[in-house]
């Protein structure tokens, strides 16, 4: 008998979110079913992750009937699985068990099989009660350990050494991943998970673990990792000669790079093993005949390009090449005998072979997520700071371990990679360190994210949050979103059904347009169908509204920094704009960038429309340099603002105010919080470094400030 490997397949979830933005429309998702149901893949990874949030925001798609439609075309074949984050769900904040049990039970009435949970601190706890709902409705809980490292801190003087100062103990030890896998098995994991979403672990490494946690745990193990830094394939072949359950793999045109590797180099390594993975290759290659397509198009429609491919390959009809069948028989010997340094050098070989993309050398040294970099990156553009990128990498490993040393995962990747960029434009100003926090940051470091893998000087806590005892998310205090009646759709409520309440819990910013899109349209085909003719008449006549003739452009333009897909536009012809603001959001890169105008003036035309894909240095809109003089008023005149002699609160960084926390008049003291600016899509906190009155509040919530705006003053 065939020693047996199962195959989950993420090609719908984590490979277009991976590579392609998690753009994949439904009717592409139709394509491939049919193929998919005669695959018979042990699990395919279809919701999830950002899939929810990204076919509502940028599909204008169902996410439940994503799920529902992939059930109704693959039935019991393959059990599908979703990926959540523990007790945050899909958010930043604890939800309360009646939330958790309706997404779980509605998740698997609607076709789920295994929900894979994990938790951005590995807190156990934080897992205890998805584990339990997801149990209680027949599905099957994968509990994920994520798997990180220590930062490499910076080398100690010879003068930190004679004085006995050291760098901390390492935390993330093969004891501390076992321990974790033993916490979640107790709870009553079905399926345990070593999930390196950053593709850092190398092949020596989960080698060890994979026997460990065999040898610890009496469940299945699965393995998933990312090829960014280059030991995805090397290390799942390591995994395999150790004799994991499951491996994560991509089919071939979504494989290797930002994603997981291509099932069809796993294929080729376990036929030489003699394992079979109980897939069916012919149905596989007709998946690839779609994806093939579909890769060009997501490429062409969230990047603007096609970029380069894989060589084609079926390893069914097409011979191995000579070059590959060599590396395979060196990789096949290097995992039985445990040389993993001639497994990696043969993997990366049979990659570069075919064209996967090679390793990313930078995210490989720094040992933090691709997405994490490439986030910092485009933050760093878009706030006009990229000089700064430099000394953002170095303080992340002391932002990190200040804020207890946690995992870097969505979101605390994203938190902590803020932060260091806030640490370091503080230190450019001239401002000490933390002088300007975003408030995830805050509330991670006081605890209300669960309890971080090392504990949390409680000085620091207190110069952060004011408090210097770790203080848990009051479950108490959660309000759930409001449900108003839509006028513009006849008065039926913005969510109808538990499904519709969900996704407005889950997702507010996203599922209220949504929602609310969704039943106005419905309700004005309603309209017309009661009034066909008054409808067709109303169509005659938009047809013949003539398209706006744009103008040429003599005034100064701003201009895409970098290839994407315009989302959101923040400003309207006429508009006065002031340099530094916000007046394009552009999706690039799988994140929102704030594109801004370096002039201040009016704006002339609009050249581009939401859903535009641009290309660098696209002309976006045209200012023109000074605005028009305005007409005179009748009104007696206003008097002008007293001149101010007082300190003044500025902004750190360019941002949309959110919230104003003070009034004039208020008594304010040094390091109080005046007013919460969102910018790089966290939310910071702007304090007062002086006490006193406040004299004047010189913004308003929603304006959009730049650098250095005087925000309040202080008399």
């Amino acid at each position: 008998m065939a020693k047996q490997l199962k195959i989950r397949d993420l090609t719908l979830r984590d490979g277009q979110q991976s590579s392609f933005a998690t753009r994949m429309t439904q009717a592409q998702i139709e394509r491939c079913l049919p193929f998919y149901k005669d695959a018979h893949f042990f699990a395919m990874e279809v919701w999830g992750g950002a899939v929810p949030d990204s076919v509502m925001r940028y599909l204008g798609e169902n996410p439940w009937y994503r799920l529902e439609s992939i059930k109704k075309a693959v039935g019991d074949v393959s059990k599908l699985t979703a990926l959540s984050r523990g007790r945050n769900l899909f958010g930043y904040a604890p939800y309360t068990d009646e939330i958790i049990e309706g997404f779980c039970r509605n998740s698997i009435e609607s076709g789920l099989g295994i929900m894979r949970i994990f938790d951005c601190l590995n807190d156990v706890e934080n897992v205890k009660s998805t584990i339990k709902y997801v149990k209680k409705y027949g599905g099957i809980a994968d509990c994920a350990v994520c798997y990180t490292v220590d930062p490499k801190y910076p080398k100690l003087s010879l003068w930190d050494k004679i004085k006995g100062k050291k760098n901390p103990a390492q935390v993330f030890t093969d004891d501390y991943f076992v321990d974790k896998a033993k916490q979640v098995a107790a709870l009553g994991a079905d399926m345990i998970t070593i999930k390196d979403m950053s593709g850092l672990i190398p092949p020596q490494r989960v080698s060890v673990l994979i026997k460990k946690l065999k040898a610890a745990v009496n469940i299945p193990v699965d393995f998933h990792t990312h090829c960014t830094p280059g030991y995805g394939l090397a290390s799942v072949y390591a995994a395999i000669a150790a004799g994991v359950d499951v491996v994560d793999t991509n089919c071939w045109w979504f494989g290797g790079g930002t994603g997981a590797p291509a099932l069809e180099l796993v294929y080729l390594f376990t036929q030489k093993l003699g394992i079979d993975l109980g897939v069916n290759m012919e149905a596989v290659a007709k998946i690839n005949e779609q994806l093939k397509d579909i890769r060009s198009e997501l490429n062409i429609s969230v990047f603007g390009q096609d970029k380069p491919a894989p060589k084609p390959f079926n390893p069914l009809t097409d011979a191995t090449p000579a070059e590959v069948e060599e590396q395979l028989n060196r990789a096949v010997k290097a995992a039985q005998a445990e040389d993993f340094a001639t497994l990696l050098d043969a993997a990366q070989k049979i990659e570069a072979y075919f064209g996967f993309p090679a390793p990313n050398k930078l995210v490989q040294e720094a040992e933090i997520p691709g997405g994490m970099y490439s986030n910092m990156v485009a933050q760093l553009q878009a706030l006009k700071a990229e000089d700064i990128l430099p000394r953002s990498m170095e303080l992340i490993p002391t932002v990190r371990l200040s804020a207890g040393l946690p995992p870097l995962v969505t979101p605390t990747s994203q938190i902590v990679g803020a932060q260091a960029v806030n640490c370091a434009l503080d230190e450019k100003a001239g401002r000490p360190m933390y002088h300007t926090k975003n408030n995830q940051f805050v509330n991670l470091v006081k605890g209300e994210y669960g309890k971080t893998p090392v504990e949390v000087d409680p000085e620091f806590r207190f110069k952060i949050c004011g408090v210097r005892e770790e203080t848990n998310y009051d479950i108490s205090k959660y309000q759930r979103q409001p449900n108003p009646e839509l006028p513009e759709a006849g008065g039926v409520k913005l969510a109808e059904t538990e499904k519709e309440e969900l996704l407005l819990e889950l997702f507010p910013l996203v599922a209220k347009p949504y929602l609310t899109k969704v039943k106005t349209e419905a309700y004005k085909a309603k309209v017309a169908a009661e009034a066909p003719a008054e409808e067709a008449a109303a169509e005659e006549a938009a047809a013949e509204v003539k398209a706006e003739v744009k103008a040429p452009i003599t005034g100064k333009t701003v201009v895409a920094p970098l290839p994407g897909k315009v989302i959101d536009i923040k400003v309207k012809v006429g508009d006065t704009v002031v340099a530094g603001q916000e007046v394009v959001v552009l999706e690039a890169m799988k994140m929102e960038n704030s594109i801004t105008t370096d002039f201040a003036g009016v704006v002339k035309q609009i050249l581009v429309a939401p859903g535009d894909n641009l290309a660098t240095d696209a002309v976006i809109l045209e200012i023109d340099d000074a605005a028009p003089a305005a007409a005179p008023k009748a009104e007696a005149p206003v008097a002008p603002k007293a001149a101010v002699a007082a300190n003044k609160v500025v902004a750190p960084l360019p941002g949309r105010v959110v919230a104003l926390k003070v009034k004039a008049g208020d008594t304010v003291a040094a390091g109080q919080e005046v007013v919460v600016l969102e910018a790089m899509k966290m939310e910071n906190s702007i304090t007062s470094d002086y006490a006193g009155t406040v004299l004047e509040v010189l913004v308003a919530e929603g304006d959009n400030v730049a650098t250095d705006a005087v925000l309040v003053t202080i008399g």
